[in-house]
């Protein structure tokens, strides 16, 4: 395995730098932006993953052990592969990512672009138990009519936590009418 690469940058093509060691060898490494912005012919040194695929093998570069050590975190969450990841810190800072795990902000990981809302409450979920932070589902960021909705549901004798999780499951586009009246039939069909 492929820990860390030390040499020269000397080539920029993407997100793709090409790494040239001292030895010779040049290695293709998906790089974040702060990385990619380094000149041409500059050194550089980075802690890698090395993803094996069926058809690649694919390294990751990182610039240093803390953002490799939360990328490997980001993997043991399901549904988010190491392309995902990658995307994750490259558009972010690490300290940013932390804290909107402690805060249980899914808007700041649906801000990231191809993350939806359900892999950003995963990743917040899941993290938050390995960062020993407390999950709190309802200090989930959450619109204003689906606040309204879950408001209304708990005047109707539903827990705070059924409530959310009953918004949660619909879908997108339904006024606060029809949200409500779509739990209140759910919840009715189950019984």
């Amino acid at each position: 395995m492929i820990g860390k690469l030390k040499g020269v940058l000397s080539h920029v093509e993407g997100n793709i730098g090409l790494i040239e060691t001292a030895s010779g060898v040049s290695y293709d490494v998906y790089l974040p932006p702060s990385l990619l912005s380094l000149s041409s012919a500059s050194p550089i040194e980075v802690y890698t993953y090395l993803q094996v695929r069926d058809d690649a093998l694919i390294l990751f570069g990182f610039s240093d052990r803390d953002q490799l050590a939360f990328f490997k975190m980001l993997l043991t969450v399901s549904g988010v592969g190491p392309k995902t990841a990658f995307t994750v810190l490259s558009k972010t800072h690490l300290d940013e990512l932390l804290a909107a795990v402690r805060s249980n902000d899914v808007t700041y990981f649906t801000s990231i672009p191809g993350l939806g809302k359900k892999t950003g409450m995963k990743i917040i979920l899941e993290l938050s138990q390995k960062l020993k932070s407390e999950f709190k589902f309802e200090n989930m960021n959450v619109s204003d009519d689906d606040k309204t909705a879950i408001d209304a549901l708990i005047s109707l004798g539903y827990k705070p936590g059924d409530a959310k999780t009953a918004i949660s499951k619909l879908p997108k586009g339904l006024s606060v009418e029809e949200k409500i009246q779509t739990a209140l039939k759910r919840t009715n069909e189950k019984k």
